[in-house]
């Protein structure tokens, strides 16, 4: 039997027009080898009170193959379209694009610095990448590894600017893994702040339309901030309350 994919799911789905859209949320998943938590019932529930599902990345936990096979087993019960980025665990085990194929196989659509437009919402996604916040982000001045790294958070954020041009919808919503601002990693260690994201994120951000921004990876961080400009910011790691008292955040766009 040939799989579903994303735009099968689209199809399918009801065509609502300029209506709002149901869009359940949720990062870090972390699926083990083992298979010691399952998604299925958490999906289907999904399926009934959402139009479209959105993860935050860290989908497998040590971005294993077999972690991502048991992770598309659980998609099947999931009725409604899925949008995804990958997350740092994604790449641990250097199997990514063996990763990434599983998962697109599974009928999602993963972006990487491309946009998709579901039931009319533009949706626009990457990873991102760490570098710090405000006045104390990291530089590229010094060592070559500091400036690969700075490269890295720069080329990402230019990802997403690339992605927000494609967007052509009134209502818009930025997927990303790392955290584009501060007040949503707060509950964190201050220490490891850099390592959560970057502003370069949210400057971007902020020179577009954008309803509202979900990242997860701050598994202790808070639910909701702003961008400087004023974009609703949502930590929607599965480890964050949040007001559905699920795993996953659902809002109207």
């Amino acid at each position: 039997m040939a799989k579903a994919t994303t735009e099968d799911a689209v199809a399918k789905a009801p065509q609502k027009g300029n209506g709002k859209q149901k869009i359940a949320a949720m990062g870090d998943l972390h699926v083990k080898e083992n298979g010691s938590s399952s998604y299925k019932e958490l999906f289907a529930e999904i399926s009934q009170a959402a139009d479209i599902l959105v993860l935050t990345g860290d989908l497998t936990d040590l971005g294993k193959p077999k972690e991502a096979e048991l992770l598309a087993a659980d998609m099947r019960s999931c009725s409604i379209p899925i949008v995804a980025v990958l997350g740092n665990h994604d790449y641990e085990c250097g199997h990514v694009e063996e990763v990434k194929s599983i998962i697109k196989d599974a009928g999602v659509q993963l972006l990487e610095g491309q946009a998709v437009e579901i039931n009319g919402v533009g949706f626009a996604g990457v990873k991102g990448f760490a570098g710090g916040f405000g006045r104390y982000m990291l530089g590229s001045f010094g060592e070559p590894a500091i400036k690969a790294m700075v490269a890295e958070s720069v080329e990402e954020t230019m990802r997403l600017e690339n992605a927000l041009r494609q967007v052509r919808s009134e209502r818009a919503m930025v997927v990303l893994h790392y955290a584009p601002i501060p007040e949503t990693v707060v509950g964190e260690p201050q220490e490891i702040y850099p390592f959560l994201g970057s502003s370069r994120l949210a400057e971007t951000i902020d020179r577009f339309p954008v309803s509202a921004v979900v990242h997860g990876h701050a598994h202790r961080g808070t639910y909701e901030g702003r961008t400087p400009g004023g974009a609703p910011v949502y930590n929607v790691a599965s480890h964050i309350e949040k007001p559905t008292g699920r795993p996953y955040a659902l809002l109207e766009l």
